[in-house]
């Protein structure tokens, strides 16, 4: 198995900023500690290259944010000071998610630790996400052929709204989201596929919407790459979530989106997405479940 980080790309946050950035190098810990994935399975990001972050985004937005003239405003939406090492950290997430996409041409799965920064739009960043990796990656495949339509599949809590609408009215790329309804965003984009959910939403009802709506997404989609946006922010612990799933339930939720990828022969990408639980510790293991889960599916020992 290939897996990708990005915590080798150190960024200072101010103290009491809300966004947890040290749990990536505390999962990629977690993993090896637990023996999920050996050390040698676990590869460097590079930064993605600057065309294929222009061949999703607008120039004037790439460039203002890469030499720190962007608008104060359009920071202040993304949530992150601005610094080089920020910059560096953000083009080395979309280049873990391009090399997962590769990885997962040759091995039918990889993922990066990192990633699944979909509340990214063409020209501007928002909630976090700054240049969009998983537009990036999709785009990038499709460029060279390698998938000639391509399946989103976005169970963060937050609706992926920046990929919805990068991708609005292209038949290549098919977008499904299932998301908390009265969370953020507060305005919603139209995806291919949207399941809003309600409130304290628990494991059954999830897991039955899931397996009812992801058929229709394949029917519909008939792809030939996934892309898995797998936020655990859904954990009942989380402080963001506003649903109620379980560890379990989340790590079933894991198992089916991988089973029915596998069962179609479909390379998949998986990205981690959000979690936000305080003390950290149920958002690291939901997301080392992510990658149990891949293990049995895909590369069992």
């Amino acid at each position: 198995m290939r897996v990708f980080y990005t915590d080798h790309f150190t960024v200072p946050l101010p103290p009491g900023h809300r966004f947890p950035m040290h749990k990536y190098a505390a999962l990629r810990r977690k993993l090896v500690d637990e023996r999920v994935l050996d050390e040698d399975e676990l590869v460097p990001a590079q930064a993605a290259p600057l065309e294929a972050v222009l061949a999703v985004h607008d120039a004037s937005y790439v460039r203002g944010y890469l030499d720190g003239s962007l608008d104060p405003k359009a920071l202040a939406r993304i949530g992150f000071p601005w610094s080089p090492a920020m910059v560096a950290r953000t083009l080395g997430s979309a280049g873990g998610t391009l090399l997962a996409a590769d990885a997962a041409l040759e091995r039918g799965f990889s993922g990066v630790l990192a990633g699944g920064t979909h509340h990214a739009y063409r020209a501007e960043g928002s909630g976090f996400c700054v240049f969009n990796d998983i537009a990036i990656a999709a785009v990038a495949l499709l460029a060279r052929g390698a998938a000639s339509r391509v399946l989103v599949v976005d169970l963060d809590v937050h609706q992926g709204d920046g990929t919805a609408s990068i991708f609005q009215g292209d038949e290549r790329v098919f977008t499904f989201s299932m998301h908390g309804e009265r969370n953020f965003p507060a305005r919603k984009q139209t995806s291919d596929l949207d399941v809003p959910l309600r409130d304290q939403t628990g494991d059954d009802e999830f897991l039955a919407l899931l397996d009812l709506h992801m058929a229709q997404a394949y029917e519909r989609a008939r792809p030939d790459a996934v892309f898995y946006q797998g936020g655990v922010d859904p954990l009942v612990h989380d402080k963001l979530g506003r649903l109620a799933l379980t560890h379990a339930g989340l790590a079933e939720r894991d198992r089916r989106v991988f089973l029915a990828a596998r069962a179609r022969g479909l390379p998949t990408v998986a990205t981690l997405g959000g979690g936000y639980s305080d003390p950290i510790e149920p958002t690291l293991e939901a997301h080392a479940n992510t990658y149990r889960v891949a293990r049995e599916v895909f590369e069992p020992r």
